[in-house]
């Protein structure tokens, strides 16, 4: 087995490389390195971190180390120029990153204010989005007029004309003339008795027409104004039936005469004012007639004036369907002006 030699030399240690230079230079490099050891040369040059770097990391590859302690990286691309500010500032913030001496620490409030912006984007972003409705055009129409002083009387005349052509409508079907003829009975024939009644609609048709026979006997049967005579009183009506069938037909309606009352009187029956139109007491009726509105025209002569018709004529006496008709004619040509005025001023029964 051949023998191993070996070449040892056992003498002194190569002497450390000397410091190339002169004195004074030597003395500011290896005070420059003290500096750099402890990190004074560091926080004089870079603005001071909080957590200061205890280890320092291994150079990655491709990286060199530098004489103050950190690593430079390869050179990066050059960007090509644009006409664009954005892109000139992209490249100087990418300079600036790779040389990290140079950067300036970026100030707290600079950094909480773009957290805070950052923050906001992203709560706006993640909100669902609304979709705002086009505002509704108005509609164009013809302006109100502005409020008059006279506007509360307008409204109540208004008023007024509705209901009474409300009134004048149902009035029709609710609405009769009546006139009777009577006979003297009692002491010399002073008792005025019933003796006929006739009963028209508003058409003037003829809904009732009957000779009564009075419960008294009678002492003048008026032939020369009832035009009643004895055999009329053959087959007449007793009182008190005759009674019956007219206030089935007078209740609830609105019943037109001519001195209504005295027909009131001798059928002895009370209808309620509201519902009662006198043709002799209608101030309107007497205007047209150029009479004076106070003073009580007959019937005869009201119907002459007003209608041109002769009535009452001739010693055969009165007809009462030509009575009630004439009555119903009379009360028409005021109707309007007579029921608003009731209306404004309604009697009390």
């Amino acid at each position: 087995m051949s023998t191993l030699l070996l070449n040892l030399d056992f003498g002194e240690p190569p002497p450390k490389k000397a410091l190339e230079g002169n004195a004074k230079h030597r003395k500011f490099v290896k005070k420059r390195r003290f500096l750099e050891r402890r990190g004074f040369l560091n926080k004089k040059n870079q603005p001071p971190s909080k957590v200061p770097k205890l280890h320092s990391e291994p150079p990655k590859k491709g990286e060199t180390p530098r004489v103050d302690s950190t690593w430079k990286g390869p050179p990066l691309p050059k960007k090509k120029k644009t006409a664009s500010s954005s892109s000139g500032s992209e490249q100087s913030l990418d300079k600036k990153a790779a040389v990290p001496w140079l950067t300036p620490a970026p100030s707290q409030k600079a950094s909480s204010v773009v957290a805070k912006v950052d923050l906001l984007g992203e709560f706006q972003s993640a909100l669902p989005k609304i979709k705002s409705h086009p505002p509704r055009p108005q509609k164009k129409g013809p302006q109100k007029n502005p409020p008059q002083k006279n506007a509360p009387q307008n409204s109540t005349q208004a008023h007024l004309e509705n209901k009474c052509s409300r009134v004048s409508q149902k009035m029709p079907k609710k609405m009769v003339a009546i006139d009777c003829e009577m006979v003297g009975t009692g002491p010399k024939g002073h008792v005025s008795s019933l003796a006929r009644c006739s009963i028209v609609n508003y058409n003037g048709d003829v809904l009732y027409d009957e000779y009564i026979l009075p419960p008294c006997h009678i002492v003048d049967y008026r032939t020369r104004w009832s035009g009643i005579r004895k055999q009329h009183m053959v087959n007449a009506t007793p009182f008190k039936i005759a009674q019956s069938q007219i206030l089935k037909i007078l209740t609830g309606k609105i019943v037109v005469g001519h001195a209504i009352h005295n027909d009131f009187k001798a059928l002895q029956y009370f209808h309620p004012k509201s519902l009662t139109r006198d043709t002799s007491h209608i101030p309107p009726l007497n205007r047209k007639a150029d009479c004076p509105e106070n003073a009580t025209m007959s019937l005869k002569r009201l119907t002459k004036k007003l209608l041109n018709r002769d009535i009452q004529v001739g010693k055969s006496g009165h007809s009462s369907v030509e009575d009630a008709q004439a009555t119903m004619e009379l009360y028409k040509l005021v109707e309007v002006e007579w029921e608003q005025h009731l209306a404004q001023n309604p009697p009390q029964d």
